[in-house]
């Protein structure tokens, strides 16, 4: 399969390096890392040794023609994702991006069909051309309006070809909900605190991620998404508990001075919700206070 991985940061890097192994794999991002990856290649790198090198195709525009997007950059950006790629020939695109929303932007801007994604592989970009694999998870598919589709079920066996567990699934709604309560319940949090995933296990902490992660829940319950407040909750705890060593990516964006996508995550609760959210609200404040500081909104 043609794949062009739109927005290789950190995860895009890492997903377009593993697809590289089966599939003819265009990254498309930032300089210096897309010039590395095109001179030397791209190493994944896993506990301190280098995992592979693939040599996939690297630039900062978009290609002619593909019979895959993959859309990794940040939630803000995706409307300028949704500019760039309209001028290629696409079969389908696929979000793997954090937060909520993203699949109706870039369906408003492609004639391609767009499908939802969840993916809970961890990486970090340590310099140009190199991108560390923190985490091994997984990758769900499907129609973001939920129900059984051919494509996905060929993105996903695409995917598994090349080493990713991936699964298409009918269930795409709830499964952006509760990612969504998940991020909620964590990245924040952590970001603030500045600690890693773990920290929230355990302590003052969890009764904060569980917290979001239940409003969330709750405001997917009142939009007729099946998903329990003590089912988001633990399944919070849980994703901090499996990736307890790592840092949040709102951890990663506090600690670069970068934009957070707090307003895709914890905002999107507060802004879907009917009722009162404190939590997310207050978490959400924070981080806008944060970034307002610093001259990164508005």
């Amino acid at each position: 399969m043609d794949i062009c991985v739109f927005g290789a940061g950190s995860l895009g890097s890492l997903v377009g390096g593993l697809l590289a192994r089966e599939h003819a794999v265009t990254l498309v991002g930032r300089r210096p890392h897309v010039d590395r990856v095109a001179d030397s290649g791209l190493a994944i790198v896993r506990e301190g040794e280098t995992e592979l090198r693939v040599r996939p195709a690297a630039t900062t525009t978009v290609p002619d023609r593909a019979e895959l997007a993959v859309v990794t950059v940040k939630s803000f950006d995706t409307p300028a994702a949704g500019t760039a790629l309209a001028e290629a020939e696409l079969k389908a695109v696929l979000s793997l991006q954090n937060g909520m929303g993203n699949e109706a932007r870039l369906a408003r801007a492609l004639s391609a069909p767009v499908l939802a994604g969840t993916c809970t592989y961890g990486a970090r970009l340590t310099e140009p051309g190199v991108v560390e694999w923190t985490g091994t998870g997984e990758i769900v598919l499907g129609a973001r309006e939920g129900g059984s589709s051919a494509l996905a079920e060929r993105v996903a066996t695409a995917f598994e070809t090349a080493g990713l567990a991936a699964t298409a699934s009918p269930a795409m709604p709830r499964e952006l909900w509760e990612k969504l309560a998940v991020n909620a319940g964590i990245n924040a949090a952590t970001a603030l605190a500045r600690v890693p995933n773990g920290a929230v296990v355990k302590g003052p902490g969890e009764w904060i991620t569980r917290r979001a992660a239940q409003e969330a829940a709750t405001v997917a319950r009142d939009r007729g998404v099946e998903l329990s407040p003590e089912t988001a909750a633990e399944a919070a705890v849980s994703v901090a508990e499996t990736t307890r060593a790592n840092r949040s990516s709102m951890y990663q964006d506090l600690d670069t001075g970068s934009r957070t996508e707090v307003d895709a995550i914890n905002g999107y609760v507060c802004e879907h919700a009917h009722f009162p959210v404190p939590v997310n609200e207050t978490l959400t404040r924070l981080v806008r206070t944060w970034e307002r500081r610093r001259d990164l909104r508005d």
